[in-house]
């Protein structure tokens, strides 16, 4: 569900940078309280997990499509939903700067819908309602795949939103949204079933974890050795072989396109649009996770059309051992600059 800039004007984009921005400001203020030094690596593991994760695209069976998951409603769950939003706003930044996927101008669009929804919306109206009383097996299989399917569907819904405000009539709003939403819930599923399984992982290893974090508590002396080793482990794994096994199929919002305007790029010929395309291309330089392709580069050999799979692939391997590594890196930069705020605040109180 990563928009790219074409998708929005100049003005949507501007309002969703500033949105996302005020909502950055507001998580920073507030995370303060529940952050310490234990909290740091664990925004830096599973903002690498995350991102590695997201580079693994599922088939949705007899569709034609593919979807990935968004992660927001994992880190709410793990880290609260203040340290969870500066988290999933770090994996979208590095996306967006270094592998082109999500467009700069789009940007605050793209942690707004991935972010927003499940990080304020609904893990607290929501997940935290059902798992109230008690914790267990079913009941966080319960929570997060309905937690999942809603916060996904507001995601996708506010896609839509953005791209009628800003003025796309090659998305004309009851068919682009007729065929959004229906996809992404079952896309939401199955962010539903990984929610859960990841949870209940760290459920039985640290429950205290999931507890500090729905309280608004700093972690404190608990160990948390055993679950940051999994997820490095996990968020290893994950982005230099199991991003072979990637659907080609087009994800939700480019089959949603294609079926709409029978495109899943739209063109944008202004001058912000461009200006933004080309400090992209600077910037990205493993773009769309694989190694830049030169001008003389020949074709792959094979049919024409024809892609192998699993695509075995060095540049993917790369993108996802360096994506991963360099979310961890801002994201512990964040927690530790938060940390550092705190300390000082504490000092000049005192």
């Amino acid at each position: 569900m990563h928009m790219a800039d074409a998708l929005i004007s100049p003005v949507v984009g501007g309002a969703m940078w500033a949105a996302t921005a005020g909502v950055a400001a507001y998580s920073i203020k507030k995370v303060q309280t529940e952050m310490d030094e234990k909290k740091i690596p664990l925004m830096g593991v599973m903002g690498a997990f995350i991102f590695a994760s997201q580079m693994i695209n599922f088939t949705i069976p007899a569709t034609g499509s593919s979807g990935h998951i968004g992660g927001g409603l994992i880190l709410a769950i793990l880290l609260g939903p203040y340290a969870g939003f500066l988290t999933i706003a770090s994996v979208l930044a590095i996306q967006a700067l270094f592998f082109a996927d999500g467009g700069l101008l789009a940007y605050g669009c793209n942690v707004f819908n991935m972010g927003f929804f499940s990080c304020f919306i609904a893990y607290p109206l929501i997940y935290k309602v059902l798992m109230k009383k008690e914790y267990s097996t079913t009941r966080i299989f319960l929570a997060s795949v309905l937690t999942a399917v809603i916060g996904l569907q507001l995601g996708a819904f506010g896609v839509v939103l953005e791209t009628l405000f800003s003025g796309k009539t090659e998305l004309p709003f009851g068919t682009f949204v007729l065929l959004m939403q229906p996809i992404h819930l079952a896309i939401g599923v199955v962010e539903g079933l990984v929610t859960a399984a990841i949870v209940t992982y760290i459920w039985n290893a640290r429950p205290e974890i999931i507890e500090k974090a729905s309280s608004g508590e700093a972690i404190g002396n608990i160990s948390i050795k055993k679950v940051v080793a999994g997820l490095v482990a996990a968020a290893v794994v994950t982005g230099a072989g199991l991003s072979w096994f990637a659907s080609s199929n087009p994800d939700g919002l480019e089959w949603a396109m294609i079926k709409t305007a029978g495109t899943a790029e739209l063109e944008a010929t202004d001058g912000l649009h461009q200006q933004l395309s080309d400090l992209q291309s600077k910037t990205a330089f493993l773009p769309d996770y694989s190694f830049k392709a030169s001008e003389d580069e020949p074709e792959p050999s094979g049919g024409e059309g024809e892609e192998a799979w699993p695509a075995v692939s060095g540049g993917t391997s790369t993108s996802g051992l360096v994506g991963g590594s360099l979310t961890l890196i801002l994201a512990a930069l964040i927690g530790g600059g938060i940390s550092l705020m705190k300390r000082r605040r504490y000092r000049i109180n005192s």
